[in-house]
């Protein structure tokens, strides 16, 4: 089952350390204190202890939202990088990027997140081919 994981936490070590506990558990970054990913619900659970024990007695808000299949299939991804780029949404009902064209992105996960330098690669690419 697929997860949303926000949090507010003034501490910066604290914030540092949950974000790397999400990233352990294999949860993708999508903003600066949001994470998404696919956990079974004893994950979550799991999950959530572990994040009460880094937060200790510091001041903190983390929330996990289960989202189920017709939720996770109706959500609307945009993901757009710098002006010269090119533009990546998820198909409604899919878990697949596409470029706003509808030809399939190269460097997108399954989850739509954007590989690491795949739209500027893009962008480079389709430069030299004009």
């Amino acid at each position: 089952m697929y997860c949303l994981l926000v949090y507010d936490i003034p501490d910066d070590r604290k914030r540092d350390k949950i974000a790397d506990v999400c990233m352990d558990y294999g949860l993708d970054r999508i903003q600066y204190s949001a994470f998404l990913g696919k956990l079974h619900a004893t994950h979550q659970a799991e999950l959530m202890v572990k994040l009460k024990k880094v937060l200790g007695c510091k001041a903190g808000n983390i929330q996990l939202f289960p989202l189920c299949d017709s939720d996770w299939a109706a959500r609307q991804v945009i993901v757009q990088s710098a002006p010269g780029t090119q533009e990546v949404v998820a198909r409604p009902g899919t878990s697949q990027g596409v470029p706003a064209e509808g030809v399939p992105a190269e460097g997108v996960s399954a989850e739509g997140a954007v590989a690491e330098g795949a739209v500027a690669k893009e962008a480079e690419d389709a430069g030299r081919s004009e």
